[in-house]
């Protein structure tokens, strides 16, 4: 797939330190909260963005990732295929370096927009598969 090249991948996850994480939340069950923490124990700052702008893990939420008051190097995108695009774009809107879509997540017209606007762009991959496989963690 075009979107899951290993060398992007292995930059994005070696060398940036803001992740914003759409669509984490409080709800411990939830896989992205399981990622987050493991973004977080490699050395990331995990920021979540979610409609109820709640803190998780002692961070401040965002209702969204343009609410954020500082730069973030990678939005990772926990919501479903048909709601990224409007991530995507507000991804683009806050200057994000990057954005990486969770398993399963596919929006083929909002990651050309997010090329064309400069963005580095990862779909449908985990980090938490992908750094064991490309940095050994």
């Amino acid at each position: 797939m075009r979107y899951r090249d290993d060398e992007t991948m292995r930059r994005l996850l070696a060398d940036t330190s803001v992740w914003a994480v759409a669509g984490l939340s409080n709800n411990t069950g939830r896989t992205a909260h399981r990622i987050a923490a493991i973004l977080r124990a490699h050395g990331k700052r995990v920021v979540p963005v979610h409609p109820k702008a709640e803190p998780v893990a002692g961070e401040a939420g965002y209702a969204t990732v343009a609410d954020i008051p500082f730069p973030v190097d990678v939005v990772d995108v926990f919501v479903r295929s048909d709601l990224a695009g409007a991530v995507f774009d507000d991804a683009i809107t806050a200057r994000a370096g990057a954005v990486w879509t969770q398993l399963d997540v596919i929006d083929e017209p909002a990651a050309a927009r997010a090329r064309a606007a400069g963005l580095a762009v990862v779909m449908d991959a985990c980090p938490a598969i992908e750094g064991p496989r490309l940095l050994g963690w």
